[in-house]
């Protein structure tokens, strides 16, 4: 497909950076040494010891899971497409005084970018693979970048998440938009980011893709790599569906009525062979 998605979402995250330094809670970051964001503490007893380990974090944004990685003891390799949200992540990372490597690149070329068999581990935070349009070409960029035994962690919205509508009065959970993979994505316009700020942004428009978790799981193992843990979670670190939802002590949102009826998010493993 064309490349277009990519200079229409950069402009979307580009604009985004100045609101989300603001409402990332950085303040925590640097006051705390053991501070870790909530989707990282969320998946500690599935992510296991990380100390030593070589790892990059793929769409790192300004670079709050990154840092909690670092303090888990990796180290740290961060790769984004946006610069002004790598500059925010280098201060924080200099105001929390750990060393992480931030280079901007899109995440397909980070193979060519960054080193091939480079790392032990590929991290991939909540938000990330629905901004990209073939999840195959994704799988082998993380096989790619995985030294043999080298493993994927990743926590993602369910794709059941994105196909939700917008919260509707009625209180009704709808499904509008793909599950599967679709070329040329969905386009939007978003005037605001998932962090409370006044005014709007001076990029709204964004294209999302889905996929399947078939054809995330298909696309795994046609690159090699074999799925070692996959668990899925009926809440999601944003509410997605208004009055619909309910906060819990961890800053996760889930349906306030039978939470079981969506998949939410999932986290999933996989290793190189």
């Amino acid at each position: 497909m064309s490349d277009d998605y990519v200079g229409v979402n950069l402009a979307n995250w580009n604009s985004r950076v100045e609101f989300h330094e603001q409402g990332y809670g950085l303040e925590r970051f640097r006051e705390d040494p053991s501070h870790l964001s909530d989707v990282v503490r969320f998946d500690l007893a599935r992510l296991g010891d990380v100390a030593g380990l070589d790892a990059v974090h793929l769409q790192c944004h300004i670079g709050t899971d990154t840092v909690s990685l670092a303090r888990l003891g990796a180290r740290m390799t961060g790769l984004d497409f946006s610069e002004p949200a790598l500059d925010a992540a280098r201060r924080l990372a200099a105001d929390c005084g750990v060393g992480i490597d931030y280079v901007c690149s899109e995440v397909y070329a980070a193979a060519e970018v960054l080193g091939r068999e480079r790392f032990d581990l590929v991290y991939t935070g909540i938000g990330a693979l629905c901004w990209l349009p073939d999840v195959a070409r994704w799988a082998q960029v993380v096989a790619d970048l995985l030294r043999p035994g080298g493993r994927l962690f990743i926590r993602e919205g369910h794709p059941m998440l994105w196909t939700l509508c917008d919260p509707r009065p009625d209180g009704l959970v709808v499904v509008e938009f793909p599950y599967f993979e679709v070329d040329g994505g969905t386009h939007f316009s978003e005037p605001t980011t998932y962090v409370d700020h006044a005014g709007e942004l001076e990029s709204p428009g964004i294209v999302h893709f889905n996929h399947g978790m078939a054809e995330i799981f298909n696309a795994l193992w046609d690159a090699g790599m074999q799925i070692t843990g996959f668990v899925e979670h009926d809440s999601v670190p944003w509410n997605v569906a208004g009055d619909a939802m309910v906060e819990d002590e961890h800053g996760e949102f889930r349906l306030c009525e039978h939470p079981e009826r969506l998949a939410a998010t999932y986290t999933l493993q996989a290793r190189k062979g």
